[in-house]
């Protein structure tokens, strides 16, 4: 029987190594290529890890509750055939796996022709929110695929997904049809290590002393009418960014105060209709998401990141999306080149991001890549708040409670007082490299869209 290595897969940029949580299969168990064995927790989200290959569990080697870096073996998995040692690979390889999937296009290329044509054909609609095994993003990143370009490929898996052939199969056709300067298939090694040195900047600079200083002061005796809550894993995670982003960012916050009548009375009139055709609620955060995002293109000098004394200025617009979890804790899910999705789209892209948020179904591919992102204090009943930058974006917006409030109202007959619907926008931003005239011009563009909402809008 040919036994094979299953390692720790590489699930984000930033994420090093993770923790086993749950073994879904057994020794013994019989495993389909792509189904899931183990929940794995990182310091962005818990996930589920799939097999690599098909075959019979034959050992774990990874107990639950152990921390294990990117790149080591957990499992041997037995796929059958002639008897092999298990396959290992270099520690420094993200993913052993990959190495070998690398070489593969250019063979499938040449024995399967007619595999390689059939994945020439691209989906007509992008199939967003749709799940991707740690290998899939592998392959991809090595391959230079981005995720706008991945939710294109034909998946023949479970639920439509991107299996380990279909997205060989696409690199194949690629080669062998016009795209320029394809990469030799010869030399996977080097394309497998080349992503090493890009994930040193950003994540060494954020998790530092200064956050682990936060839970090791000195320990303090307590009386007996006290309860001692020990904080849970994300609880930790959120408390080291959240000093960390206060250490690296100097915060300046600016208010607007935005008339969202027409808004109101908009979603007032839609959402039953709404509600009965989608089948989903429809809220007020996918227009402020859409006014943020036409703002964005206004000053696309809020889109950026900082890298020593480099700004980096990104052209996709993914905005994160606060969501309050049962648990009390808060993870922000990402709503993908935003810019390119109408009011709709927005809409059921983040009611599906919130719904799995919830069930803990998020994948490490939600979180990734936010470049500016939106908290709606508001559905706490807050009307204003001054929000904590995510690093390494520059910027946030904090949407309060929508109140009732007597207002001047122009008319060509003179002045009149009436009742309009107003609500407090709160714009933080990193003085570093956002001056308070770009910062208050931005929260000012927004209300601009907000205010001049056509109230005649389809969705």
């Amino acid at each position: 029987m040919a036994l094979v290595e299953m390692v720790m897969p590489k699930m984000g940029e930033s994420i090093m190594e993770g923790t086993v949580l749950k073994w879904l299969k057994q020794v013994g168990d019989t495993i389909e290529q792509d189904e899931s064995v183990l929940e794995v927790a990182t310091d962005k989200v818990d996930t589920e890890v799939p097999a690599i290959q098909g075959g019979v569990l034959q050992e774990i080697l990874v107990q639950e509750g152990q921390v294990v870096a990117v790149g080591a073996p957990i499992a041997i998995i037995s796929t059958g055939g002639d008897d092999q040692p298990a396959t290992s690979a270099p520690a420094q390889q993200e993913a052993p796996a990959v190495a070998q999937a690398s070489a593969a296009p250019v063979a499938q290329a040449a024995e399967a022709p007619q595999a390689v044509a059939h994945a020439t054909q691209r989906l007509e609609q992008p199939a967003s929110g749709r799940f991707y095994s740690p290998l899939v993003l592998n392959i991809a990143r090595e391959e230079g695929i981005g995720m706008q370009e991945l939710e294109y490929i034909p998946g023949t898996g479970k639920e439509g997904r991107v299996s380990k052939k279909d997205i060989l199969d696409y690199i194949a056709s690629r080669q062998n049809g016009t795209a320029p300067a394809a990469q030799p298939a010869a030399a996977p090694a080097p394309q497998v290590q080349a992503p090493q040195p890009q994930v040193a900047p950003q994540p060494q600079a954020v998790p530092v002393a200064p956050a682990t200083q936060v839970s090791t002061a000195p320990a303090q005796s307590y009386s007996g009418n006290v309860e001692i809550i020990e904080m849970d894993r994300m609880r930790k995670m959120i408390s080291q960014r959240m000093v960390d982003s206060k250490r690296i960012s100097p915060h300046v916050t600016s208010f607007v105060e935005a008339d969202v009548t027409n808004i109101v009375n908009w979603r007032n009139k839609t959402k039953d209709t709404y509600k009965k055709r989608e089948g989903e609620n429809l809220t007020f955060t996918p227009i402020f998401i859409e006014a943020i995002v036409k703002a964005i293109k206004d000053f696309p000098m809020i889109n950026v990141s900082v890298d020593g004394d480099k700004i980096i200025k990104k052209r996709d617009i993914n905005i994160g999306v606060a969501v309050a979890l049962p648990s009390g804790n808060l993870i922000v899910p990402v709503i993908h080149n935003a810019d390119q999705m109408n009011l709709n789209g927005i809409s059921k892209r983040l009611n599906d991001l919130a719904n799995r948020a919830r069930i803990n179904k998020l994948t490490p591919a939600d979180l990734a890549d936010p470049t500016y992102t939106i908290s709606n204090v508001g559905s706490f009943g807050n009307v204003m708040g001054t929000p904590i930058i995510m690093q390494p974006q520059v910027a946030i917006m904090a949407v309060g409670a929508i109140k009732k409030k007597p207002a001047v109202i122009e008319t060509p007959e003179g002045d009149l007082i009436g009742i309009r619907q107003f609500m407090f926008l709160s714009h933080s931003y990193d003085h570093r490299v956002v001056d308070g005239s770009l910062g208050g011009m931005f929260v000012r563009r927004v209300a601009d869209y907000l205010e001049a909402f056509d109230p005649n809008t389809s969705i």
